[in-house]
């Protein structure tokens, strides 16, 4: 049985301790926003926040999260950073294919709760975990500058 908070709700899930985030939250709790790309944690497409750090959710086990607080692309919205992300990333196109945009804006997110105004080297090493096959890696860099710029 695991017990955490999952996007501010209090959630309770029978499963094994050593069941990776990513299974449960798709499996067991009907959470399919967060992909599953490599199984290896080199792609990031799987990124999830716990406890406010971004983490590849395919092995982490739930375990790790016992008494703590998950957050997945479904909850970033109620959050006003990740919901200016989110805007962001539609004003500026930044998805092609799309299936790696769960776990960018994740860790665009948790980047700009840490430093409202990163400069291009601090985008670059936060994304650098996060693999895009459409390389829209420049809007992307352009996105996190504009929701920055909402946030100031």
């Amino acid at each position: 049985m695991a017990r955490f908070t999952l996007n501010g709700t209090l959630t309770q899930v029978d499963v094994d301790p050593g069941t990776p985030i990513l299974w449960t939250l798709r499996d067991n709790l009907g959470l399919t926003g967060t992909k599953f790309g490599c199984g290896m944690a080199q792609c990031g497409a799987c990124t999830v926040h716990l406890n406010g750090a971004p983490v590849r959710s395919c092995v982490t086990p739930v375990s790790a999260a016992e008494g703590g607080r998950i957050e997945t692309i479904e909850g970033a919205a109620a959050d006003r950073v990740g919901r200016a992300v989110q805007d962001a990333w539609v004003a500026h196109d930044v998805a092609q294919c799309g299936y790696c945009q769960s776990g960018q804006v994740m860790s665009a997110v948790a980047l700009l709760k840490k430093t409202r105004k990163p400069s291009d080297a601090q985008i670059d090493a936060a994304m650098a975990g996060n693999v895009c096959r459409c390389g829209t890696y420049q809007r992307i860099r352009t996105a996190i500058k504009a929701a920055s710029a909402t946030l100031a």
